[in-house]
């Protein structure tokens, strides 16, 4: 479902980013392949500086449909962008593409918290992250984050998923039965 990025999915994400369901909504917007393929070049080379973790999000057979990312990261917090291709939309893989992620950075990483900001806008984005019972509304409890991402005016909501909010989710997610006992004990 993730994978590391490579230059040779280049093309075919292209395709996919510069649809004007998804282009309005992604944070490197390229206007041609080239440009792409730099973007691309660049995100790498930061991510084995470790300044950001960039994956390729793929469908059931392999095919490039996306990416998710981790942006700005600082004191073991980043920001996440996630796109998916619109033939993508609708389908569940934004959902697992994220929990994959998750998974994976909070058990191989010192990653502690991942915000996510959405513009208000956004209805589709709004409701996909509605959706995920481990992501906190968090333009309250983050104050300080919330007023850098909206300097000129409140356009983003903020989300937050914290290590310990995740790992909780899935302790419960897997152990259902623990997870009853353990409300009503």
């Amino acid at each position: 479902m993730l994978k590391a990025r490579d230059l040779h999915e280049v093309p075919v994400l292209f395709e996919l980013l510069v649809n004007p369901a998804v282009f309005p909504y992604v944070r490197h917007k390229a206007n041609t392949t080239d440009e792409y393929y730099f973007i691309t070049k660049q995100t790498m080379e930061a991510e084995k500086r470790g300044e950001l973790i960039s994956w390729t999000i793929l469908d059931e057979y392999g095919n490039p449909i996306g990416t998710i990312n981790l942006f700005d990261i600082q004191e073991n917090y980043g920001f996440l962008a996630t796109w998916i291709g619109k033939p993508y939309f609708g389908k569940g893989y934004n959902k697992q593409a994220k929990e994959q992620f998750f998974n994976d950075i909070f058990s191989s990483s010192p990653i502690e918290g991942v915000f996510m900001k959405v513009r208000k806008s956004n209805i589709r984005s709004l409701k996909a992250v509605s959706k995920l019972p481990y992501v906190t509304l968090a333009n309250d409890t983050y104050q300080e984050v919330f007023h850098m991402i909206n300097l000129e005016a409140v356009v983003y909501d903020l989300f937050v998923v914290t290590k310990q909010q995740y790992l909780s989710y899935q302790q419960f997610a897997t152990n259902p039965q623990e997870a009853t006992e353990e409300e009503v004990g």
